[in-house]
């Protein structure tokens, strides 16, 4: 019997984390010494990588999660099947299951792992930091969200983010509008014809590194569009912008910094 079954306000010593970005959010409390096992994936920070493997985000094994014995699971609610989370709550363990539906509940979340891991003042710092951050980047680069973005998930098929996605929050704050922002469903798949039809003014990608720009030859041959002919394109740490963890600071300080570039240049080529 897990130890948090029978006493769920004890402080979680034994945690594992089934999603990379929850084990982000372990270090960033201050719980990285506590995590026992993660899934695939989970690279960040650099001690992440040497952690026990249980699986992945999608299946673990549950008789090694048995051994480990935790006495908290930190649980992705969207991320992870819904069957995998019955089971976990069947087999009597404590679980932390979350889902930002804010920047600021990244923030949250880390403050609630630092209460049960017994890491509280480095879980508030770590947020105050975070929250701090934002509302500095907010205040550089406030604009009106009148620029057009396609967020590019991938290509082929082309995948996006609808306007509730934490990406698109990051966009509007930096002046972007999402032009697939009604999108009926937070991620989803959506044709080349319609991307032309929005005419993006910027086209934002996330890649492995910010240098990254071979995705950008896909887009050569779609000149019509406005983001192709001025070459309005972005790159953004990949990890970063999609990992729901604190790390997000720095991704919007990007993606601020680089539309508040494309509309100086936009602006100066107007009053030529």
């Amino acid at each position: 019997m897990p130890q948090s079954a029978s006493d769920p306000a004890a402080t979680a010593l034994r945690i594992v984390s089934l999603a990379p970005n929850l084990t982000e959010l372990a270090y960033q409390a201050g719980a990285g010494d506590q995590l026992v096992a993660v899934v695939e994936y989970s690279d960040y920070p650099e001690a992440a990588k040497a952690l026990p493997r249980i699986g992945d985000s999608f299946r673990i094994d549950f008789e090694r999660l048995r051994q480990l014995n935790p006495d908290l699971i930190l649980v992705w609610k969207s991320g992870n099947p819904v069957a995998m989370q019955e089971r976990l709550t069947e087999m009597g363990f404590r679980l932390l299951v979350l889902e930002p539906q804010t920047l600021d509940d990244v923030a949250a979340h880390v403050r609630l792992i630092g209460q049960l891991a017994g890491t509280e003042n480095i879980a508030e710092a770590a947020a105050a930091d975070y929250l701090a951050e934002l509302d500095e980047i907010w205040k550089q680069y406030a604009a009106p969200p009148d620029t057009r973005v396609f967020f590019q998930i991938s290509a082929l098929p082309w995948y996006t983010v609808n306007g509730s996605h934490l990406i698109s929050q990051i966009l509007q704050r930096c002046g972007g509008s999402n032009v697939f922002a009604d999108l009926p469903v937070i991620a989803a798949a959506v044709s080349l014809e319609s991307i032309i039809a929005t005419d993006p003014e910027v086209i934002v990608a996330p890649v492995a590194t910010v240098e990254e720009s071979e995705w950008q030859r896909d887009w050569e041959r779609f000149s019509q569009v406005s983001a192709v002919r001025n070459r309005n394109f972005v790159s953004v740490d990949r990890d970063a912008v999609s990992r729901s963890s604190l790390r997000l600071a720095a991704a919007a300080r990007h993606m601020c910094s680089e539309l508040e570039r494309i509309r100086a240049q936009s602006l100066a080529k107007a009053n030529r």
